[in-house]
């Protein structure tokens, strides 16, 4: 039988780190340690697993291939040690009524606030923690019992997630006020060809393009570039450099920065505000009166 390697949270800390990093000192002012207590740790980790995850040179490290392999699951090492810290801070400060709800930067930056504070004014006592995830990951944090539910874009989800529609959100195009487009009442996706467009996330690809194949023209329109964070997006479409395009449920945070929006036809594509609930674990009273709550409010 396989034994299992032993290793601490702080030699998964710190290998974390220096992979996103690769440098052993940046790592190392990041965790509050020395450059020496960070190659140490690294050195006992690498023991324990039985391979190197990274190489060194005298300038910078590099993981190996075997380390690029085993960093997903070193960060679900560090989540679920997160998950393991805040369960038992709720344990210790009796925060039974705790509610994780996992939501994208959109939303939780400019939908779920309001919303939280509406719901405390009635019930003042209500703990509800905003985690922020990706779109992508939104059902993972809510099958895994990371969030108790999820807010954000429809996206498909497996058996043991359950996923209702709140209300629909056109995709819309965001640009600069002096940007020519702005002009327009209206624009169609072929009117993109020739645009600098940066898309954000994976949206594009897996919720956009299918449906443009339809329409040759507009099927040829692809991202110059494609940034992490909505947040990035607009503030290279502020800034004049371009045109990005997402959901109108996003219109408070694109707003902030100045953006204007106009409709996006020919397709007009719809993205659903979705709620995410596990379909096989029970939830707690607070959670149930939460989604009440945010159902109420965001339902037309």
């Amino acid at each position: 039988m396989m034994s299992i390697p032993r290793f601490t949270p702080r030699q998964i800390d710190v290998f974390v780190a220096a992979a996103q990093l690769n440098n052993f000192t940046q790592a190392a002012a990041r965790l509050n340690l020395t450059p020496s207590a960070v190659s140490n740790l690294v050195t006992e980790l690498e023991r324990a697993l039985g391979f190197a995850v990274f190489e060194r040179t005298t300038r910078k490290v590099a993981l190996t291939r075997d380390g690029r392999e085993f960093l997903p699951a070193a960060i679900a090492v560090q989540r679920q040690l997160g998950v393991a810290a805040q369960a038992a801070s709720d344990v210790l400060n009796r925060s039974a009524e705790v509610v994780n709800v996992a939501a994208p930067i959109s939303v939780g930056a400019m939908m779920l606030p309001p919303l939280i504070v509406a719901y405390r004014a009635l019930h003042p006592r209500a703990n509800i923690r905003i985690l922020d995830t990706g779109v992508e990951w939104l059902a993972d944090r809510v099958a895994t019992g990371e969030a108790d539910f999820a807010l954000g874009p429809d996206r498909v989800v497996g058996s043991d997630v359950e996923r209702e529609s709140l209300f629909p959100s056109p995709w819309v195009l965001w640009c600069a006020v002096h940007h020519p487009l702005a002009a327009r009442d209206a624009v169609r996706w072929a009117d993109l060809e020739g645009e600098a467009f940066y898309a954000a996330g994976r949206d594009h690809e897996h919720s956009v393009y299918p449906r443009l194949l339809d329409h040759p023209a507009a099927a040829a329109i692809t991202p110059v570039q494609i940034v992490e964070n909505v947040t990035t997006a607009f503030g290279i479409v502020a800034a004049g450099m371009g045109i990005t395009c997402t959901p109108a449920y996003v219109r408070g945070l694109a707003e902030a920065f100045g953006l204007v929006s106009r409709p996006l036809l020919e397709p007009e594509i719809i993205r659903h505000m979705s709620l995410y609930t596990s379909a096989r674990r029970d939830r707690s009273k607070a959670c149930s009166a939460f989604i009440a709550f945010v159902r109420a409010r965001l339902t037309p």
